[in-house]
């Protein structure tokens, strides 16, 4: 099975875009007919059964189920059939084992107990997915994170395609601060058939069927992108754990994360620029953001930060 169709202005044969090196494949490919797939442990499952994932809302108020949240997003309104960004990948240090600090976007529908999300990005999350690196995650849920929805595999759910890529490996080359920076290009989109797909790159990664969904039937109505983390602490000194490359946004390219050449889809099955954006950070202080735009990177923007610091106590 492949997409039915794909949105007019999806990156051609000429776009240049930079090869993702799974650990995995240094010792081999998977045979036709089968994926890669991370072992999934005891711990896993356990882990998988108890969590409730954090998130930003359409409205951009944080909910979850405990934890200390942090935010740095822009959100664009609309009827929209997909979304993709370019975004360059960092190991932020975690403070908690059980905490965790991603970049993502999230493709919205519905609100209240019809909220349909789905999400795809990079995480750190140790407790979760083992080690201090990023890994590729995708997630969904349709019910606002209440009984439906996992991470890659855990559930039935998304339809992986691709013997190249496995989802919840590292991801390698990561940035480094003022060095070579490297990136990830996602796109999700509704195809003709009402199937959501996943690309990476080039590569078609899979799909969420139709029927997984309510809201997200007929489009989102949000699309976000963004930085977040949650760490288990209530109180005491503000966390320590970074937001992308644990610099604030004004130190931009090599120093700060980055998401770039921001697009939707619109009702027309055409990639675009979402025109205006809402944006909101939690604790600027903290962690912040900066849009931009210009005309090789479009609309994009510089986040993330360190956590605690002399004005983040």
């Amino acid at each position: 099975m492949m997409p039915s169709s794909f949105p007019k202005g999806l990156s051609n044969e000429n776009e240049i875009t930079q090869p993702i090196i799974q650990f995995w494949q240094l010792n081999g490919s998977c045979p036709d007919g089968t994926i890669p797939i991370r072992r999934t442990t005891q711990k896993d499952l356990l882990i998988a059964r108890s969590i409730k994932k954090k998130l930003i809302t359409p409205q951009i108020h944080p909910s979850g189920d405990g934890g200390h949240h942090e935010y740095a997003c822009v959100a664009s309104s609309g009827k929209y059939y997909g979304a993709t960004a370019n975004m360059n990948v960092w190991s932020p240090k975690v403070q908690d084992n059980e905490g965790f600090s991603l970049s993502q976007f999230w493709i919205v529908g519905g609100f209240g107990p019809s909220l349909n999300t789905i999400e795809v990005g990079w995480i750190v999350y140790p407790d979760f997915f083992g080690g201090t690196r990023p890994r590729l995650f995708t997630y969904w849920t349709r019910d606002s994170y209440q009984k439906t929805g996992c991470y890659n595999l855990l559930c039935s759910g998304f339809v992986q395609l691709s013997k190249r890529i496995a989802l919840g490996i590292e991801i390698r080359p990561q940035s480094s601060y003022h060095g070579p920076q490297h990136e990830i290009i996602l796109t999700v989109w509704k195809d003709r058939r009402g199937t959501w797909w996943l690309r990476l790159g080039k590569e078609v990664i899979g799909y969420w069927p139709a029927a997984l969904f309510t809201s997200l039937a007929d489009g989102a109505s949000v699309v976000q992108w963004g930085g977040e983390l949650v760490t288990p602490i209530l109180s005491g000194p503000h966390t320590t754990t970074q937001m992308g490359s644990g610099h604030f946004a004004e130190e931009r390219f090599k120093g700060a994360s980055y998401m770039r050449n921001l697009h939707v889809v619109d009702a027309s099955n055409t990639l675009r620029s979402p025109g205006q954006f809402n944006y909101v950070v939690g604790n600027p202080n903290c962690y912040n953001l900066k849009l931009g735009r210009s005309r090789v990177w479009e609309d994009y923007f510089f986040y993330g930060g360190p956590g605690r610091n002399p004005k983040c106590p």
